[in-house]
């Protein structure tokens, strides 16, 4: 018995060195990396990293007093660029609401057992993975090249990326719903197309929702990075208003503080909304007493 307990002893300690020499090794690995990696962006760096940290600050510090010496003129400049920031959030709008549709049509085709063929689901994941893959600035891009500037491209864009990233979660989901509703509707004759309206999505439906909201608070961020890209809305207004330089920092000032605002506004509607759906009116509740 004392053998045998030694034995396993000896076992275990040795496992436990065997996990600190690889945990050793692979932090090793990983300061190689960060080490090389700086290293190399430091050489590509125009000026060089260290030669320029010191003036961080003098961009911030520019906007922020230019902002302060026109404080004035912030209200009109937040009318003059709220249809902007309307454009960036139809454009975000557009793109959740075609792109969660079209991801809904696409995960139920990649769900195993859902599929209304078993070789279709393997495909339709790989075409989830391309398109969640891709970055929406490089789509954009692409997509400004062949149609042009403006919001389409953006739109396009945003949408394709949506279907990749709420086609892989909204199958994930489906893998949880219970399959009792679809076999009872497929015993009175239903189609594939009755048995997932009727019998998958009323049962995932919250779920989607809340899925499809935060996507949309991702999306809003996206359209007005793309608007750099020559891609429309606030972004475009922004660029343009850093790019001038001095003398339109306080416009640049009321362009980040509008979109803050609405990125604000956006994230809390839509977490009250998917608390809602996900967790219902006892969690408001219990949330408003705490």
């Amino acid at each position: 018995m004392a053998d045998t307990t030694q034995d396993i002893r000896g076992q275990y300690l040795a496992a436990m060195r065997q996990k600190r020499v690889m945990n050793m090794v692979l932090l090793i690995l990983f300061v190689a990396l960060m080490v090389a990696g700086f290293a190399t962006a430091d050489a590509r760096n125009a000026g060089g990293f260290w030669d320029g940290w010191r003036n961080i600050l003098d961009f911030p510090a520019d906007v922020i007093g230019e902002a302060l010496s026109r404080a004035h003129l912030l209200p009109g400049y937040f009318l003059k660029y709220l249809p902007s920031l309307v454009e960036t959030i139809n454009i975000a709008a557009a793109a959740t609401l075609l792109g969660a549709l079209l991801a809904l049509f696409a995960a139920l085709l990649a769900t195993r057992g859902l599929a209304p063929r078993t070789w279709i689901v393997a495909p339709v994941r790989r075409v989830l993975d391309i398109l969640r893959a891709v970055p929406e600035i490089v789509i954009a891009l692409i997509l400004i090249f062949l149609l042009g500037g403006g919001p389409v491209p953006a739109m396009i864009a945003i949408c394709l990326h949506t279907i990749g990233a709420l086609g892989k979660l909204f199958s994930e989901v489906n893998e949880n719903a219970s399959l009792k509703p679809v076999e009872g509707l497929a015993s009175v004759g239903a189609s594939w197309m009755q048995r997932m309206m009727l019998g998958v999505v009323p049962q995932v439906a919250p779920n989607y929702l809340s899925y499809a909201l935060l996507r949309f608070e991702i999306n809003i961020r996206a359209s007005a990075i793309l608007g750099f890209v020559g891609a429309g809305g606030i972004g475009y207004d922004l660029r343009n208003t850093m790019s001038w330089g001095q003398g339109k920092f306080d416009e640049a000032a009321a362009i980040f503080l509008l979109l803050f605002g609405a990125i604000v506004i956006v994230d809390q509607l839509s977490s009250y909304a998917r608390n809602r759906l996900t967790h219902g009116k006892a969690y408001k509740d219990k949330g408003a007493i705490l």
